[in-house]
């Protein structure tokens, strides 16, 4: 048997013209039919990880005599795809794909959860992220059943990385909350004139966004719970007030994601808030995006070495943290090969698990940290690997073994507002549509912050009631 692949380009281009022929081409036959095939759709689509997931196909195959047809498609090409080949009946068996995709297809009754459900029992829900579980699984908003929609794989979260020579140098202890965060990027702008913290901070965009409820979810505030708004509580008006002072911390203006990247490279600002992406660019493993701070250019690997990082930050009402971040699933579609789904999922979250999480290892923390036998096996092993496009250093050695044990506390804290709750699909539509980031101007020009989450929570009203 040999594995067939395509690159992304041409299955776009097919999806565009003959969407049928193409679901036709990578999808499943008919449960009646025999097959040695199995296709699997990932969003993971350069050439270099598409090569790297035909690897763990490749021992798939040796292992089990089932050939795995890797599909490279994004997100948007994936929902596309999957609503069409469900009409016509052809789909793929395997589709790695975002929380929120998973959910959003489960309630269309686009999936076989009953596989989904089956894998996760064989491995053990207990050797899964809680959250992660959480995020894929979809509430009846009628009868409140709970229905587990595909099986947690890897994801991303958002954390702080600080110098630990520019806080030392203005006097401020690390933050552990965003109370202290604030009161720290605010002391750091007075006493040395640098940027206290960069991040997403633009109204109106998509980094504004994600900035918006990265802070306020770590201040404990919370855009909906079971069904009712609540971005007009007190814990949000302080959450806003907390993001204005931050903001406020800048001595450049408003940031973008790349532009508050930028800034902590070039050592303009004293924090960063960002993705675990940033982990191989402090440490000059990405060419494309180098390190530029003056004390770089003798040492490229100084931001590493003067870095610190804050994975979790503890919400000031003592409940359970909730972090801004990425998870990606396992679903496999109605009427796809369910057995051999089943076999290739429990394949790459076990014995293929290593190889699948170095794909992209800054960004694919393992949500199963181990095994019933050795509970952190996964997470361990994710230290160990090579990161960055030259994979040359593994997590732990540039940065330790207590910053992989932090990674994994920051992962079981990835939270999303709505995830795992029937307020779901309200809540994606908040981010998609930018909703919150439309109120920072008035917030920014002075506007009691308690305003402003009013205003907030009148327009994700109105929004609601648009459903």
């Amino acid at each position: 048997m040999h594995r067939r692949t395509r690159s992304s380009a041409v299955v776009v281009a097919l999806l565009a013209a003959l969407p049928t022929a193409l679901l036709a081409a990578c999808g499943a036959p008919s449960q009646e039919e025999e097959t040695g095939t199995l296709t699997f759709w990932t969003p993971q689509t350069t050439p270099e990880r598409v090569a790297a997931q035909e690897a763990v196909a490749a021992r798939f195959t040796e292992q089990t005599g089932i050939d795995v047809d890797v599909v490279p498609l994004a997100a948007a090409d994936q929902d596309q795809a999957l609503v069409t080949g469900a009409a016509s009946g052809e789909v793929p068996d395997v589709i790695l794909a975002g929380a929120s995709q998973v959910t959003s297809w489960q309630a269309q009754g686009l999936l076989d959860t009953d596989t989904a459900q089956a894998a996760v029992d064989t491995l053990d829900p207990a050797t899964f992220n809680e959250n992660a579980l959480g995020a894929v699984t979809a509430q009846d908003p009628d009868t409140g059943e709970s229905t587990l929609a595909a099986v947690p794989s890897d994801g991303w979260v958002h954390l702080i990385a600080y110098r630990t020579d520019l806080l030392d140098e203005a006097g401020v202890e690390v933050p552990t909350t965003v109370e202290e965060l604030a009161d720290a990027a605010t002391t750091v702008k007075d006493e040395l004139g640098v940027t206290g913290i960069a991040l997403g901070t633009q109204p109106g965009t998509a980094s504004g966004t994600e900035g918006i409820e990265s802070v306020f979810q770590s201040a404990g505030c919370r855009l909906v719970s079971d069904g009712a708004v609540t971005l007009d509580s007190p814990e949000c008006a302080e959450a806003a007030g907390y993001f204005k002072e931050l903001r406020d911390s800048s001595v450049a203006g408003d940031y973008d994601v790349e532009s508050a990247r930028a800034a902590y490279l070039a050592g303009d600002a004293a924090m960063l808030l960002f993705s675990t992406h940033i982990l191989d660019e402090l440490a000059n493993l990405d060419e494309a995006v180098p390190p530029t701070c003056a004390q770089c250019a003798d040492d490229p690997e100084f931001l590493a070495k003067s870095s610190g990082f804050i994975t979790v930050l503890e919400p000031a009402d003592g409940g359970e943290p909730a972090q801004f971040g990425a998870t990606l699933a396992y679903a496999v579609p109605a009427h796809a090969h369910a057995q051999e789904a089943r076999q290739y999922i429990e394949f790459v979250l076990s014995e293929g698990y290593a190889d699948t999480l170095a794909v992209a290892t800054e960004g694919r923390l393992p949500l199963r940290t181990g095994t019933p036998e050795n509970p952190t096996e996964f997470l361990d092993a994710w230290g160990g690997l090579g990161f960055g496009p030259k994979v040359q250093s593994s997590v732990a050695e540039v940065y330790g073994d207590d910053l992989v044990t932090a990674m994994g506390e920051g992962m079981t804290a990835v939270a999303r507002w709505g995830q795992g709750t029937p307020d779901a699909t309200l809540a994606g539509l908040v981010a998609t549509q930018g909703t919150l980031a439309q109120q920072l101007e008035p917030l920014y020009r002075g506007t009691d912050p308690a305003e402003v989450t009013r205003q907030m929570a009148a327009e994700v009203t109105a929004l609601q009631q648009d459903q």
